[in-house]
């Protein structure tokens, strides 16, 4: 057993001599060793926040009640193909982005992040703001809503468990909400559609009576006002046109508190390349309004041990 002794003895006069040096160092040196160990370590967060899982919070009851205000979440960014930074860290200053391959697409019934496209008939939204919803539609389906039920395909969609509805009232077919989706269409929330979900590839007709419901989205695609009229006849970029190739695959999300929920029959469908990621569980939870303790233990309190740690689907 000798060599072993030999080398526990080497062993031991490394770890002294390192230690030694240890001690020797400069108060700079020392300073230096723990800025490159912060650097590291931030580095090592960005490229876990960018590419891998991010927090996020819901600030807003539209997924009640299967996610409520106070519910904090990981979603996963590579599920559906990560993305570089989009945005210069703390401005809405948009950055060429490219994005890796994801490991499936989006399906019917998944809840997700994705950058808000913006308001119904603007080329962009006026901040960089995400929303979660729950993705109803896929490209090329079909979306109806009857009397607040919502069908894909002519299909019932399951009804998610925890989906609710918080107006008893159901607005008729035929009495048009000015807000809603497309521009001048005759839909409202609870009587919406027929409307179908644009896929790549779409040749899609263009006149007078459709071009409201295509308008934004071509704009959108070319990133700049490229649609106007001369008479009744549509132009794109100034020449005249009667078709229009879609260039994205399109999504339909929608809210599971039904009636308090802006999502896509207000502004319209979601573009793949704006999904961050899938929700995948809850991290932590609390009554973020219980003010009738004292601070700290308002927030004792607060917390919603039950949701901890649970599975969002």
């Amino acid at each position: 057993m000798e060599w072993l002794k030999n080398y526990w003895k080497k062993r031991q006069e490394k770890k002294r001599v390192k230690e030694e040096l240890k001690k020797n160092r400069t108060r700079a040196q020392r300073m230096w060793d723990m800025f490159e160990n912060l650097l590291f370590a931030a580095i090592a967060a960005l490229i876990l926040k960018t590419f891998v899982v991010e927090a996020y919070t819901i600030p807003t009851g539209s997924m009640e009640n299967t996610l409520l205000v106070g519910d904090f979440l990981l979603v996963t960014k590579f599920t559906y193909g990560s993305t570089s930074p989009r945005y210069i860290p703390f401005t809405d200053v948009a950055l060429p982005y490219f994005q890796l391959p994801g490991f499936k697409d989006p399906k019917r019934g998944d809840i997700i992040v994705f950058e808000y496209p913006g308001d119904r008939d603007k080329l962009k939204s006026d901040e960089a703001v995400n929303y979660i919803k729950r993705c109803v539609g896929l490209p090329g389906d079909e979306i109806v809503v009857k009397d607040k039920i919502l069908y894909v395909n002519g299909d019932l969609f399951t009804p998610p468990k925890h989906m609710k509805f918080v107006n008893p009232t159901i607005t008729p077919k035929g009495i048009s909400n000015p807000r809603i989706f497309p521009r001048l269409a005759n839909f409202n929330e609870d009587n919406y559609g027929l409307i179908r979900v644009p896929k790549k590839g779409d040749v899609v007709e263009l006149n007078i009576e459709t071009i409201e419901q295509w308008r934004t989205l071509i704009d959108r695609e070319h990133g700049k006002r490229v649609v106007t009229f001369e008479g009744e006849k549509v132009k794109i970029q100034g020449r005249p046109v009667s078709t229009y190739t879609v260039q994205k695959n399109y999504y339909f999300m929608m809210g599971d508190n039904r009636d308090d929920s802006a999502d896509s029959r207000f502004w319209g469908f979601v573009p793949e390349d704006l999904i961050i990621g899938e929700a995948l569980i809850i991290y932590w939870s609390w009554e973020r309004d219980l003010d009738f303790f004292p601070d700290f233990i308002s927030k004792l309190a607060s917390v919603k041990i039950n949701r901890i740690a649970k599975l969002i689907h």
